[in-house]
């Protein structure tokens, strides 16, 4: 599949995707300098979140709305309060998928509901991220897979029965350029509950491209990811975790994000193909390996004895493992301490 310009799976290096989320801190120009750093970094795209406050719950004053969760990085807060913190004012798109293009950056979104869905349109959005707590909403995932646009999905606290719904919803009506992504929905998670093995297993399930979203710290789990076979990789990101935000205690920072880019590709390439015999490159490494080579003159017609050879570095004379079959051969010609044993030479 492609996002824009950029191929997506097994034969390309991973599409990694920075995500903003509320780390702009409610200020437009946070927002569009952390558009500007993430594409310095190196990444495909960056995604951003489109709803208010008033479209994911209701300010009301009831125990249901407060997070109670010691753990949670967000306890004690009203899920409106937080909610009207973290959303990306929808007059600020406009200027922020200029900014992307203008760096040749992908900029896309996850919406949460159909009116968000309709917004994103006017701005011609090039891709759709529907998020793990709104996998099972299918009228959402009806309406972006009817843009024919490809579609990300993350799979977080998802059984079976869901993802085989997401993916029968995206598939019937339309869209077959979809990726699902791997995702614990814990923030921030535990590598430990990452659970990446299940990478190869919902591509083989469903015969898509599978990525991860991680919220893990750091960037090894993304890594790992990729040795298993995820092509897209999202990551919160941040322009510096000490300045705060709702999401930050789980971001990347640039150095981070920068690291992100060059260790996945690095990654993808080691993966390589299967072979089991000497590359190119180790062609020249052969000085450093044993062969075996005369370490007395023989005349022509000479027999070799356990003498006459050694088992030496370099290794551009016969291999070890023919030491054997030479002993009691005749040399057809005349040889000196030095030469290579090789067949040509011997009777």
């Amino acid at each position: 599949m492609k996002i824009e310009q950029v191929n997506v799976g097994s034969g390309f290096k991973p599409y990694i995707i920075a995500e903003m989320s509320g780390n702009h801190n409610q200020s437009l120009d946070r927002a569009l300098q952390i558009i500007e750093e993430a594409a310095k970094c190196g990444v495909d795209a960056i995604k951003i979140q489109t709803y208010t406050a008033d479209t994911m719950t209701l300010k009301v004053n009831k125990d249901d709305f407060m997070i109670n969760d010691p753990k949670s990085l967000w306890n004690g807060r009203h899920l409106y309060d937080l909610y009207e913190e973290a959303h990306t004012p929808w007059e600020w798109h406009s200027a922020m998928f200029a900014k992307a293009k203008e760096l040749g950056v992908t900029l896309f979104s996850t919406p949460f509901d159909e009116t968000a869905v309709d917004f994103l349109e006017t701005l011609d959005a090039p891709v759709y991220k529907i998020a793990s707590f709104e996998n099972t909403d299918v009228r959402l995932i009806k309406k972006v897979a009817q843009t024919g646009k490809p579609v990300i999905i993350s799979t977080g606290m998802s059984g079976l029965d869901d993802l085989q719904l997401m993916v029968k919803t995206l598939r019937e009506n339309g869209c077959n350029d979809f990726v699902l992504l791997k995702c614990t929905s814990a923030y921030p998670a535990s590598p430990a509950d990452a659970n990446l093995a299940t990478i190869p297993h919902l591509a083989k399930m469903f015969g898509c491209q599978v990525g991860l979203s991680d919220h893990t710290m750091g960037i090894g789990v993304p890594i790992a990811a990729v040795a298993l076979g995820a092509t897209v990789i999202e990551k919160h990101f941040c322009l510096s975790r000490a300045e705060g935000g709702v999401d930050s205690a789980f971001s990347l920072e640039p150095a981070e994000l920068r690291a992100l880019v060059e260790e996945t590709e690095k990654a993808w390439l080691a993966l390589g193909t299967i072979q089991y015999h000497a590359t190119d490159i180790e062609e020249k490494s052969k000085q450093f390996r044993r062969s075996i080579y005369f370490v007395k003159p023989l005349s022509a017609g000479d027999v070799i004895n356990e003498d006459c050879i050694r088992a030496i570095r370099p290794g551009f004379g016969l291999p070890v493992k023919e030491w054997t079959n030479i002993i009691g051969k005749k040399v057809k010609i005349d040889v000196e301490i030095g030469d290579r044993v090789t067949n040509n030479l011997l009777g």
